[in-house]
């Protein structure tokens, strides 16, 4: 049986003192700062006990003063480590919506209010990767930590570790937060979906054309969720840098049609009901189109845009929550 796993989580909740999400900003006082010897720094002990043992064993005044030495040093060391980590200051910064697979950023602001800078300091949210800082004197930085989105909905900031072993490495110095900060994570769009229902009519709206053509217009840089037929390929690769580009068609800001929840194919579950309309979502606003969508007890006005593809997006990411 497996015992490591519940003592460690024991142990985060008494060292955030039962707070699920602490409030800003959240100082890193001594009371929780922890302070352990690394590898090095055990050896180096190991090293200075075998040194002042020679030392009195052969009578060596010398030797005594060069152990006493290096132990001032390695305490001043810990000092410092400890030092590096005490009274800063964290808020909690920004956290853009991701689609569900993708990798959400966290945003954490840390406030340094002494005058001397802060290097070589990690920060950890959960099982993440760690981001390495520097925090300059008297000023501020923002951390971007990245954390796995798996599913739709809002995604909470799990707990942050904050730890550092500068300046000689014989100690770590970590301390752990829960700042309130949430991202909001849109389904899935669907990589296998039928084209836009551009042409279904009748009584839910389906596509309605209002003069206009589709006559090329120019070429724009590609944004995440242009259809892919629109990527101009040869453009592509005749460019300097590589970049895509996205092909606009005149008279496309005209046409309006209705993404139906109920109009979808038979037998499809909730979240493939989902995940089908955010690659909807994504092709209509790539294509220019003004769209409406319509969800179980809840429907959007027909609507273009940046703020009608988000607003559309978060309804659906937040569809069946309370």
């Amino acid at each position: 049986m497996n015992l490591v796993a519940p003592l460690r989580q024991r142990f985060y909740r008494w060292a955030l003192r039962g707070k699920t999400v602490e409030a800003s900003p959240i100082v890193l006082t001594q009371r929780r700062i922890y302070v352990l010897p690394t590898r090095a720094g055990l050896a180096y002990a190991a090293s200075l006990a075998v040194m002042l043992v020679g030392a009195i064993n052969y009578g060596l005044s010398l030797g005594h003063a060069f152990v006493f030495l290096l132990t001032g040093l390695g305490i001043a060391a810990i000092l410092a480590t400890f030092r590096n980590l005490a009274r800063l200051r964290i808020t909690p910064g920004r956290a853009e919506p991701v689609f569900a697979g993708d990798t959400a950023f966290f945003g954490l602001v840390l406030h340094n209010p002494r005058p001397d800078s802060r290097p070589e300091l990690r920060l950890r949210a959960g099982n993440g990767a760690a981001v390495a800082v520097n925090v300059p004197g008297g000023d501020c930085i923002e951390a971007a930590l990245p954390v796995p989105a798996a599913q739709r909905g809002w995604l909470p900031l799990p707990r942050v570790t904050l730890e550092t072993s500068y300046p000689l490495g014989l100690v770590r110095a970590w301390a752990y937060a829960v700042p309130a900060l949430n991202c909001l994570v849109y389904p899935r769009p669907a990589p296998l979906a039928p084209p836009l229902p551009l042409g279904d009519g009748g009584r839910t709206g389906g596509l309605r054309q209002s003069g206009g053509g589709d006559d090329f217009a120019g070429l724009r840089s590609h944004q995440p969720g242009d259809p892919r037929q629109h990527v101009a390929w040869k453009a592509a690769a005749r460019h300097p840098e590589g970049e895509l580009l996205t092909k606009t068609f005149a008279g496309e800001s005209a046409r309006t049609l209705w993404l139906d929840w109920e109009r979808l194919p038979p037998g499809l579950d909730d979240e493939s009901r989902l995940s089908l309309l955010a690659r909807w979502v994504c092709d209509a606003h790539g294509a220019g189109l003004a769209w409406g969508l319509r969800l179980p007890g809840r429907s959007l006005k027909p609507a273009s845009g940046a703020v009608h593809y988000h607003r559309c997006l978060q309804a659906l990411a937040l569809h069946g929550s309370n």
